[in-house]
């Protein structure tokens, strides 16, 4: 812990983020450049947590640094805070370690009052500028300190530009916003009793609090969960001397991008307006030109600042998100930060990149985040139907999505719950709405540019977005939103296309994702990077074509009991459980077994010679029956229409679906234990597996079939398990008087399993860990009511971290892999061990089991992709730490 806590931007560099905030150390590194940036200081992320310790004050220690900082920017800037007739104003923003854009709060013209804003305008010569920026003040900080709800102040201005007949704030005149301003300190005292602070040193001190409280508002703290980020960094806050885009035709202020956010192309890209200040873009309250018009306007201008622009990126060797204001024809940067981009783009950003020879190939698969890729991995709108396109906005997030129409966040984030797909609709998104957000699949704006705090966050979490859609008209009151002649209202279905800004009604067919020649690339990268094998879990053919087409490089996990869910097979199915002995069951299995072999033929033709690993039958076998409920239903009626021969029928059924009942079938008559007590189930499926690849090697076709064994719990079950299936596999290789190599394995989902895994490993030559029911086994949890019930209680109040269903639990159910890991292969050095399940692709996940040496790892087919991407990584952070160690040891030599 350091004394300092406030640092001017002349004491920072890049490279103090954890203690300036990023947009701290970035404001000091282009200061120290030479850039033109404001002078400023920085209150570091220090001074926040201590602000909490001392409950939520800033001490008198703290306060004096700031002081003495307020000196030397006095100083550099030849004016004085509160001066009468040359005063400093400044703005006050917040800057984490973690970008998190749009979260946390910002105060702009800090130091107006009744007295300075009469000497800003006789010093500039412009009373509309000075009272302009005094509304805006008085708005921003009575919103952020004092709390006070700004809706009340946008109703004064929509009732001003009313009365003076104009459509834009900048058209008021002096005299309005004069005016506004008496308006704006009357909502003030009428709602804290109290005038609207009028010494500057208290505005400060008063905002900087805000501004560290903003740290843990509501929005703040779940896009953290969302995204994972630690909650006990802090804020830091920016404190910078003011420069004006409001002060006429020849100011402006805009965002732009190094590269295009969207796709990715090596193009400047941006938003700007003219007579604006900063909060106008982000906010979507006036519709920005896009960045070409600058050019037109300010030709010097823009090409000043697309040279600025390339320099930083150059600098910092990433795409930047540039915030910048132009003051009577000078330009200033107000801020650079690495932008947050599209999957889609940040794929070829990085790949461009490393071809561009600006980063190397392991720099480009570590710039991509695996979570990211989901959107991309899921369905598009399907351009050959035709659709009924309501209207067409901005295209600000790529991606489509259906679903029924919410005007407010709450209202989404409570029909998300209770399993609606959504689509938030807004005039504008603010900060505030962060929660409906992350509960719809796509968010519809009618005002606001592709800079704006929508676009930015949907782009963030991967969501469609259109912004900017001007001829939708919102009635919130009525619950209504009006396209042209079409009214709809809350809870009609329209659908989103975010890559081409079309609003269509109803639910248009959505297709397959195609995929860049960029992403072909990166996950070709990754595999060559990649130690870990990456399969693919498919429960039909049709799965597997999907798996191998998005990368998969075989089949880790074939969940047979799919197969029979098919209409045809469920009434066979029931007759075998319902078969009174033995061989009536093997009556039919014999139906069965045709069907069975069709499935693995087309498996194995599918995967051409990489491994099938094909998990026998592991479901309660009442799961194939009508539940007793239904049954009695379905008796009730026949007897009334007196079908007695449906009746009698019916009854039996329900007897033996009442027999089948387990009270916990979790933990019931599933897996190899129904193997062993029902053995002609596993012959019929061992045979098919035998003789479809039998089949095929006599075609010349390459076949790697392997056999798993469902929920191992004892040595002796896979010792059994194993003798019935080799005794299968003998007699279908004296039949077809030919064999091919079958290993067989242990699917290791119970605790006791990996702790006696070198006594099963004696009957398994390879070992597949489930995570999810040995995650469920470990925690005593039913994923089902975890999720349903208590879990999401659990990671809000930090009982766990993160959901163990979807992160693997390092210290217990990973500690369990681990240990059965090395335990198994404590006789069997060479076993080959993988791992399946959602936490198979997520990347923290993938990075444990890298370092404890599995060799594959098994996923859903859409989680392919992200699977490679994670094990790449993986292996490049492993490389990475064994090197920075490897120094250590030579540098403590």
């Amino acid at each position: 812990m350091t004394d300092k806590h406030v640092y001017l931007f002349s004491e920072g560099n890049s490279s103090m983020s954890s203690l300036l905030g990023r947009k701290g150390a970035n404001l000091a590194e282009m200061y120290t450049l030479g850039l033109p940036v404001p002078f400023g200081f920085t209150v570091c992320t220090e001074a926040c947590r201590t602000f909490y310790k001392d409950g939520k004050k800033i001490n008198s220690f703290i306060e004096k640094q700031i002081d003495d900082a307020l000196i030397t920017l006095e100083e550099q800037t030849g004016k004085e805070f509160g001066h009468a007739k040359n005063p400093l104003l400044v703005s006050v923003r917040s800057g984490s370690p973690i970008s998190m854009p749009g979260m946390m709060d910002t105060i702009l013209n800090l130091g107006l009052n009744d007295i300075t804003v009469e000497g800003l305008a006789q010093k500039t010569g412009n009373p509309r500028f000075a009272f302009d920026s005094y509304r805006r003040f008085i708005q921003m900080f009575s919103d952020i300190v004092l709390q006070i709800d700004h809706y009340q102040f946008e109703s004064e201005l929509e009732q001003m530009k009313a009365k003076a007949g104009v459509s834009k704030d900048s058209d008021l005149s002096a005299m309005h916003l004069y005016e506004l301003v008496r308006a704006y300190k009357k909502i003030v005292k009428k709602e804290i009793k109290d005038e609207f602070p009028q010494d500057p040193k208290v505005q400060l001190m008063l905002a900087t609090g805000a501004v560290f409280e903003s740290w843990n508002n509501q929005r703040a703290v779940l896009y953290r969960r969302i995204n994972r980020i630690e909650m006990d960094h802090g804020t830091a806050v920016n404190i910078q001397a003011m420069v004006f885009g409001n002060m006429g035709d020849d100011s402006g202020t805009g965002v732009a991008f190094t590269r295009n956010p969207n796709t990715g192309d090596n193009e400047l890209f941006g938003e700007f307006l003219m007579n604006a200040q900063g909060e106008d873009v982000v906010a979507g309250i006036r519709t920005p030109q896009p960045l070409c018009e600058l050019k037109r306007l300010m030709p010097d201008t823009y090409h000043q600042f697309k040279l600025l622009a390339r320099n930083l990126e150059t600098h910092y060797r990433a795409v930047q998100d540039i915030e910048f204001t132009i003051e009577q024809g000078n330009l200033f940067l107000l801020q650079t930060r690495t932008a947050k981009v599209t999957p889609e783009a940040s794929i070829k950003i990085a790949v461009d990149m490393a071809q561009e020879e600006f980063i190397t190939q392991d720099e480009a698969l570590m710039r991509v985040d695996p979570h990211s890729l989901h959107s991309m991995l899921h369905e598009t709108l399907d351009s050959t139907v035709e659709v009924e396109v309501l209207a067409v906005g901005l295209p600000a997030s790529p991606g489509a999505a259906a679903g029924i129409i919410v005007f407010d966040s709450e209202e989404a984030e409570r029909l998300q719950r209770t399993g609606h797909e959504v689509i938030l609709l807004r005039r504008e998104t603010s900060p505030d709405d962060i929660h409906g957000m992350v509960a719809s699949v796509g968010i519809l704006t009618s005002q606001g540019g592709m800079t704006s705090h929508a676009a930015v966050v949907a782009r963030d979490m991967s969501k469609p977005c259109i912004v900017g859609c001007e001829t939708m008209q919102i009635n919130e009151s009525r619950q209504e939103v009006t396209f042209g002649e079409t009214i709809l209202k809350a809870g009609d279905t329209i659908t989103l296309d975010g890559s081409t800004g079309r609003v269509i009604l109803g639910r248009a067919p959505l297709v397959a994702p195609t995929f860049s020649q960029e992403f072909t690339t990166m996950l070709y990268w990754a595999k060559r990077r990649k130690q870990m094998e990456v399969l693919g879990s498919v429960n039909t053919p049709k799965e597997a074509i999907q798996a191998k087409s998005l990368g998969a490089e075989g089949i880790g996990l074939c969940r047979t009991e799919f197969m029979f869910m098919d209409p045809v097979r469920v009434p066979i199915v029931q007759e075998m459980i319902l078969s009174q002995n033995k061989w009536e069951r093997k009556k039919a299995l014999d139906k069965l077994l045709p069907m069975q072999k069709s499935d693995f033929l087309e498996m194995f033709r599918i995967m051409d010679g990489k491994d099938v690993i094909i998990r026998l039958l592991d479901p309660p076998l009442h799961e194939f029956l009508p539940s007793a409920e239904t049954l009695s239903i379905e008796i009730e009626r026949a007897k009334v229409n007196k079908n007695f021969d449906e009746v009698q029928e019916k009854e039996k059924l329900l007897r033996r679906v009442k027999a089948l009942h387990e009270l916990n079938p979790s933990f019931g008559h599933r897996g190899c234990r129904l193997g062993i007590t029902y053995p002609e189930i596993y012959e019929m499926q061992v045979t098919a597996i035998a003789e479809a690849a039998l089949e095929l090697k006599h075609e010349g076709i390459r076949i790697h079939p392997n056999i798993i064994v469902p929920l191992v719990s004892h040595a002796n079950e896979m010792k059994l398990v194993r003798e019935q299936v080799e005794e299968t596999l003998k007699h279908v290789f004296e039949v077809y008087k030919d064999e091919i190599q079958i290993p067989i394995g242990a699917f290791i989902e119970l605790p006791r399993a990996c702790i006696t895994a070198n006594q099963i490993a004696r009957y398994a030559d390879f070992m597949t860990f489930g995570c999810n029911d040995l995650t469920q086994t470990t925690y005593g949890f039913s994923r089902d009511d975890a999720e349903g019930k208590y879990l999401a209680y659990y990671i809000d109040h930090k009982i766990l971290p993160d959901n163990p269903f979807t992160v693997i639990d390092q210290e217990g159910v990973g500690g369990l892999i681990r240990f059965g890991t090395e335990n198994g292969r404590k006789n069997k050095p060479q076993l080959r061990v993988g791992v399946t399940g959602v936490p198979s692709s997520e990347k923290k996940s993938v990075r444990f089991f890298h370092g404890i040496g599995l060799d594959y790892l098994s996923c859903v087919p859409h989680l392919v992709p992200i699977a490679i991407v994670s094990a790449a990584q993986a292996a490049i952070l492993a490389e990475e730490t064994k090197a920075v160690k490897k120094d250590q040891v030579k540098s403590t030599v």
